[in-house]
């Protein structure tokens, strides 16, 4: 599928093929992997949702979809290849890589344990899941990338919940959802970038909308965070907390880059490298011992990277079959006003991500046609952008197949802690609090402060249109 020809054509939309059976596969998977997990747990079972790994269950729902799903199989197989290998792919697949680089030879050096007891020596027990949320709130708002956050702060996060004796789902919950908080506001996120471009408007307006929904529900978050943080941590005794200035420095250093916007790959890579120097300088660690520990690293991120792997495939398979279109065509029937047009936004959004799996793509797939939607009820594009990336990132950390749930529960896995992703769900307060405020302002529209201070200039969106098309027109007529 060229993502980006659906950009610039959204009529293409139209005239695709439709399929309600293209779904199935990913209902599959789900029923697979949930149902499994509720058996197991009604059983007794200890780990009951890693009874079957999640790589295994998307497998199976990858070969369900080529039974399931129409046409010659070489078409099904190079849909799903494309699937894999498409350049968010493979980025995010080099981020799960780099990520368990760091983290491993940081936390061989020492890393982690003096972060952790540095942290618990002066942040109150009961504060120190509502700070995780709020340090992964800086850091993806200076990344762009919900992923370089949870990959920063995941060893830490867990080792910090591990010694205090705090909830290790809610703490994950709390690290997913400051990482999507930034992921959803930062002027480098790509689905910033995608949500503004299939709307046409700014990244800074988009800003000021998506922030008036965005604020009240992170506040909120972290009251929550504080009052129901503390757990059983307020008597342990943990003892002489031994911890050393030098060792923090790389996540020092990650946080301090990250936040000032540099590359999410240059970040991991030099906090990596930084480590593996303090590590051999403190004689921790040999040459031979870093590179060791880099492939541990790479090895770790196993499970999540072949989740992603296979998930792309069959988004793309399920994608190409006309899934994501059917879903659209059904959900465009229910609109009859702008404020059934703004929540048929936000579902169309939501759902199409629940089958991707993938923010990104799932605005780029969705925006043309909420684009069409917006044009025809006259809806700020502002208020439209922000409402579709809002609920892509929503989805994208409350579905069980979500990228940053199962990164996030396989670093837990990967540190030897039995936590299923579906644990994490029920303690992503943040994105619940962002969808019910999001919904709230499609009612009470108390977010639409810029939209009176500075009217959209319909007449002038709509000649601009028919200029564009009459130059699409000419060029056609020039190629011809």
């Amino acid at each position: 599928m060229d993502n980006l020809n659906r950009v610039k054509n959204p009529e293409m939309l139209g005239k695709e093929k439709t399929s309600g059976t293209a779904l199935l596969p990913i209902l599959f998977f789900i029923l697979v992997y949930v149902g499994t997990g509720i058996i197991m747990t009604i059983k007794g079972v200890e780990a009951p949702f890693y009874q079957i790994s999640p790589v295994t269950a998307i497998a199976l729902g990858v070969i369900f979809a080529f039974i399931i799903i129409k046409g010659r199989y070489n078409d099904k197989f190079d849909s799903f290849i494309a699937g894999c290998g498409g350049k968010d792919m493979v980025m995010m697949l080099n981020i799960f890589l780099c990520t368990g680089a760091f983290s491993t030879v940081s936390s061989a050096m020492g890393g982690v344990d003096s972060v952790v007891n540095l942290a618990l020596s002066f942040v109150p027990h009961q504060l120190l899941i509502a700070g995780v949320f709020v340090i992964s709130c800086f850091i993806s708002m200076g990344t762009g990338t919900s992923l370089g956050t949870i990959g920063a702060l995941s060893a830490i996060a867990i080792d910090l919940a591990d010694k205090a004796q705090l909830s290790m789902p809610m703490m994950l919950g709390a690290l997913v959802s400051g990482s999507l908080f930034g992921d959803n506001l930062s002027m480098i996120s790509d689905t910033t970038i995608a949500a503004t471009r299939t709307q046409n408007c700014e990244l800074r307006d988009k800003f000021k909308m998506n922030f008036l929904i965005a604020l009240p529900a992170a506040v909120l978050s972290i009251i929550l965070y504080s009052i129901f943080g503390l757990g059983d941590a307020g008597t342990v005794d943990l003892g002489e907390l031994e911890y050393s200035v030098v060792k923090t420095l790389p996540y020092i250093i990650v946080l301090v880059l990250a936040l000032v916007g540099m590359d999410v790959y240059k970040v991991l890579m030099l906090g990596t490298a930084i480590s593996g120097i303090i590590g051999m300088c403190y004689g921790d660690l040999t040459l031979i011992g870093v590179l060791q520990n880099v492939y541990d690293g790479f090895a770790g991120m196993l499970e999540v990277f072949l989740c992603s792997f296979l998930m792309g495939g069959l988004a793309q398979m399920i994608s190409d079959a006309g899934g994501v279109n059917w879903l659209l065509q059904k959900l465009l029937k229910r609109v009859h006003g702008k404020r059934s047009a703004e929540a048929t936004t936000f579902a169309l959004s939501f759902l199409t991500n629940c089958a991707i799996a993938n923010n990104t793509v799932s605005i780029i797939v969705a925006g043309p046609t909420i684009k069409k939607i917006a044009d025809k009820y006259q809806l700020d594009p502002r208020r439209v952008a922000s409402l579709l990336d809002i609920s892509c990132c929503v989805s994208d950390g409350v579905i069980p197949h979500g990228t940053q749930i199962i990164m996030a529960g396989g670093m837990a896995v990967s540190m030897g802690f039995s936590l299923s992703p579906i644990e994490i769900i029920p303690f992503l307060w943040y994105l619940e609090l962002l969808a019910v405020f999001a919904i709230i302002s499609i009612f009470v529209p108390y977010a639409n402060r810029l939209i009176r201070k500075d009217p959209w200039n319909f007449e002038l969106d709509m000649a601009q249109s028919k200029v564009d098309a009459m130059k699409a027109e000419e060029a056609k007529s020039t190629e011809r």
